[in-house]
């Protein structure tokens, strides 16, 4: 009769099963031996052994392949807090585990495609989740090595370190190959995490195409901005060495007007990001209350409205006024020295205050609109204590933390369902600055 072979099995990291997570919390008291690994894996084990040696029909190699099913890349973790324990930085390892020859630039140049490519790599050959194993190109297989290989860093950054490559940027400025990065200084392995945004998938901006590597496996999917959790503490980034595919000049710290392209992407029908960009200037200027359903890429009636009022808030007569934006249109809104576009019925380009003083308009606090008001609005909710919504503090352009700013104060003082909507009011104004 042979002897029991007995051998450790090693579960599948991050697996939300309940002896796994016993096992993990009892971590620190190891059983003696070789007995580690998966609860139930163990026991498994030991009663396959001894089956084999009472029968000696099961084969030795038979009690060691022990399926075990890890959660599904959407199972949350049971607070809602995603696992994704990250390394500390370290070099590049090849596939034996000795250092790669990394490149000497600290930011290597890269393109948004080439950024895009790489991150796909792992996704299609769901590259498991590892806080401590190399993937073959030499990256460390957790969320931080995962960018640190889209971006071509020449090390394993992590969440604490990956800031310093790039430079802050918001919302609206997200392209491809950028990323949303949240790192937790008072325990990194609880919370932290960082994602490559892929593009949105709604006008709305409510949604994008994520890539990351998160247990069991590097993914892709449809994920709510800026994330399913933390909303609040994800900072959007972009690549410092970030070039453009033709000219080859960084593109991450450019700050300068992109000029609008021919009136050729406004006609009936156009579906670009070059309608969406116009409508938030247009909207800037006062021409917001044509856009009742938020901004979009595709051009419509509302938008040529919009167009139309800005142009005759020019001096621009009858026919010039066509609601498709000319050359001195456009140059107008890329600079922001056109004229705002009067409040229908008021003759005036100044903001209706409806009897509250300084109040200039829902108009102003519309999807995409980006001025002043939203910044004096940002900045007297902090002070109210209503500032944790913002990542990176208040700022010219309204997005969803203005929003959930704004209804967290409503809800303070007792409104409910459509009253607390988020969008501030003449009341919500006059409570707020009174």
């Amino acid at each position: 009769m042979t002897a029991p072979l007995f051998e450790e099995v090693d579960p599948v990291r991050g697996c939300g099963c309940p002896g796994c997570v016993e096992g993990r919390r009892t971590s620190a008291r190891p059983l003696p031996g070789r007995f580690r690994g998966h609860p139930l894996a163990r026991g498994i084990v030991v009663v396959a052994a001894a089956a084999s040696a009472a029968l000696g029909v099961i084969p030795p190699a038979a009690a060691l392949t022990t399926p075990h099913t890890s959660p599904g890349p959407s199972t949350p973790a049971a607070d809602g807090v995603p696992e994704t324990p990250q390394g500390a930085r370290a070099p590049l390892h090849g596939p034996a585990g000795k250092p790669a020859e990394p490149s000497t630039a600290p930011t290597p140049a890269t393109t948004r495609t080439e950024i895009i490519k790489r991150a796909k790599v792992w996704v299609a050959a769901k590259v498991p989740y590892s806080m401590t194993d190399y993937w073959s190109d030499g990256y460390r297989q957790d969320c931080s090595g995962y960018v640190s290989m889209a971006w071509g860093l020449t090390s394993n950054e992590w969440t604490g370190s990956l800031d310093q490559f790039g430079v802050k940027i918001t919302k609206e400025e997200l392209q491809p190959g950028d990323i949303l990065l949240f790192h937790n200084p008072d325990n990194p392995e609880r919370g932290s995490h960082v994602v490559i945004f892929g593009g949105w998938t709604d006008h709305m901006h409510t949604d994008y195409l994520v890539y990351e590597q998160t247990p069991p496996h590097a993914r892709s999917q449809s994920t709510p901005y800026p994330y399913w959790t933390n909303a609040d503490k994800y900072v959007p980034y972009r690549y410092k060495g970030l070039t453009t595919a033709a000219g080859g000049q960084p593109a991450a710290d450019s700050k300068a007007s992109v000029p609008f392209p021919g009136a050729a992407h406004f006609g009936p029908g156009a579906n670009n990001k070059h309608v969406t960009r116009l409508g938030r200037m247009l909207v800037a200027h006062g021409a917001g209350s044509h856009h009742t359903e938020g901004l979009g890429p595709v051009r419509g009636e509302a938008e040529r409205k919009a167009t139309q009022a800005f142009q005759r808030a020019q001096g621009q007569p009858g026919a010039d006024a066509d609601g498709r934006p000319g050359p001195r249109a456009r140059e107008l809104l890329a600079t922001g020295k056109g004229r705002g576009v009067a409040a229908a019925g008021t003759g005036s380009t100044r903001p209706a205050s409806h009897g509250v003083p300084g109040y200039p308009g829902r108009n102003f606090f519309r999807p995409g609109t980006e001025n002043g008001y939203v910044t004096q609005l940002g900045e007297q909710l902090a002070k109210k204590g209503f500032g944790s919504f913002y990542a990176t503090g208040p700022g010219p352009s309204w997005g969803e933390a203005d929003r959930r700013a704004v209804e967290a104060f409503q809800r303070a003082q007792g409104w409910r369902g459509g009253a607390a909507d988020g969008y501030p009011g003449p009341e919500t104004w006059r409570r707020l600055f009174g």
